[in-house]
């Protein structure tokens, strides 16, 4: 731990820090492997050394967020992320040879591409996970040899002030700063020349993102969200698929950008599904509202927006299933009970708004190409999961469903493979990162050409002769 780097810190604003990142840059553009390796080492050690203070910070944030679940979701899968960059960037980081075209390769050309630091990085993370969507994307951007500045959500303080504070212990300034602050610290955040942005968020606030990074033209990676479909075909296991649905929707109480959104079935599943996935909630949460492991909404503002859209689904005509005894009770203002709305009406704010909340929609279909059908007819979503064991319907789901992506049997465990992009398509993201992807990301593939001893421009050099046209004539062909 590096105790002496707190005094270090310029000033607390965010340009100042900005331009001491931009410095360090320029003074090491290209820092060795052991370097970037050392970065990753000490944010596992951060996460390692202080997993409950930070976990105990965002049940503080949230006022009911069970630790053990944050252990889960916040401290090993970023350090799962982390590891696997700390393992592979040396590999990462060699160059990459290519083919030079003819006639340079045959006499002597080399092509090559050589992944190189973009230099400082920023990062405007949500309050969902705050600690995973904020020290994840570090995995990437240190194996790239990046320097990086956080803005976490003002929306959960004790964990962004914690992460501060002990991030300023572990980290040089120059190397890794959090900002902390509310709009008006992210409006100023966003406008800063960073070599690339990372945002997670709304649909609706990436879009103003875009617009503040336009006029420095910065590289922008767009994490959003929308309504994640689920596809349950009739051959399925409809208690697993409860089960499993039952888990992803109730997890952080829905507020997942990749949690199921809607339910697609058919009549034949619609009751038996109804009916599994209230035992499997009550497995889970046999206490109702008073289940310590129910996590609540982030705010009040959210817990009412969420009772409000459940309003209006029944005024507009879609069947309400309470789960718990008292689906509201006083026990907190941000607490909202899971539900499940049969859905009659599709128009209704329930069909139309992303929820990130544990309302589940289902929506029962004569088929599954009917289902196809109405996912295409809607933004292309963050996530799909489909729910069979016939290779024809996943291979034509695959095919012809647009989505960031796809889980089959299964739902979320996608966003756990370091080995695979996550990311967007459309109105749900912009870019992807993890794995290798994100080391690419977060470097610039610079092409570098190598040119033969034997000066073969004299040939594409006016006075044109025979030899000149013959060349010519050989490349362009059919």
């Amino acid at each position: 731990m590096n105790t002496a780097v707190k005094s270090a810190l310029p000033s607390n604003q965010t340009e100042s820090i900005f331009n001491l990142q931009r410095k360090s840059y320029l003074s090491d553009p290209y820092p060795k492997a052991e370097v970037r390796i050392d970065r990753i080492s000490r944010m596992i050690n951060l996460l390692v050394d202080h997993q409950y203070s930070l976990c105990e910070a965002v049940e503080a944030d949230y006022g009911r967020r069970a630790v053990e679940a944050s252990r889960m979701q916040e401290i090993m899968a970023p350090i799962a992320a982390l590891k696997y960059a700390r393992k592979n960037l040396t590999h990462w980081m060699k160059s990459e040879k290519r083919r030079s075209n003819f006639p340079f390769g045959l006499l002597g050309a080399k092509s090559y591409i050589k992944y190189e630091p973009l230099g400082v990085v920023g990062n405007l993370s949500p309050w969902n996970f705050p600690i995973t969507l904020t020290l994840s994307p570090l995995g990437g951007i240190f194996a790239a040899g990046n320097r990086a500045m956080l803005k976490p959500s003002e929306y959960t303080p004790r964990t962004s002030a914690l992460m501060a504070d002990l991030i300023a212990d572990y980290f040089a300034p120059d190397e890794l700063a959090v900002i902390q602050g509310g709009a008006d610290i992210a409006s100023e955040f966003c406008s800063l020349p960073f070599d690339h942005l990372l945002f997670t968020g709304s649909t609706q606030v990436g879009a103003k993102i875009l617009q503040a990074t336009a006029p420095n033209l910065v590289p922008t990676t767009l994490e959003l969200g929308g309504k994640s479909p689920v596809i349950i075909a009739d051959d399925a296991d409809i208690a697993e698929v409860a089960q499993k649905v039952a888990f992803a929707k109730t997890s952080n109480a829905g507020q997942i950008c990749i949690a199921p959104d809607y339910v697609l079935l058919t009549n034949k599943h619609r009751q038996p599904f109804i009916d599994e996935y209230k035992k499997a909630v009550l497995r889970m949460f046999p206490d109702g509202a008073a289940s310590p492991y129910f996590t609540n909404i982030i705010n009040t503002n959210h817990s009412l927006r969420l009772r409000e859209i459940l309003i209006d689904a029944a005024n507009a005509g879609n069947q309400v299933i309470d789960i718990f005894s008292k689906p509201i009770q006083e026990v907190d203002e941000r607490y909202v009970a899971p539900a499940i709305i049969d859905v009659n009406n599709h128009d209704c704010r329930l069909m139309r708004e992303e929820i990130f909340g544990p309302l589940l929609p289902i929506v029962t279909v004569e088929n599954p190409i009917e289902a196809l059908n109405f996912v295409q007819q809607r933004p292309k979503p963050l996530a799909l999961y489909l729910f069979s064991h016939k290779q024809k319907l996943i291979n034509q789901v695959t095919e012809e469903v647009a989505c960031g992506g796809m889980v089959v049997n299964d739902l979320l465990l996608h966003f756990l493979q370091d080995d695979m992009p996550f990311g967007g398509v459309g109105p749900s993201g912009m870019g992807a990162y993890h794995g290798k992807e994100g080391f690419k990301t977060f470097s610039h593939a610079k092409s570098i050409f190598i040119a033969p001893k034997f000066d073969v421009g004299r040939f594409l050099r006016p006075p044109y002769g025979k030899l000149f046209t013959k060349l010519i004539d050989h490349e362009i062909s059919k």
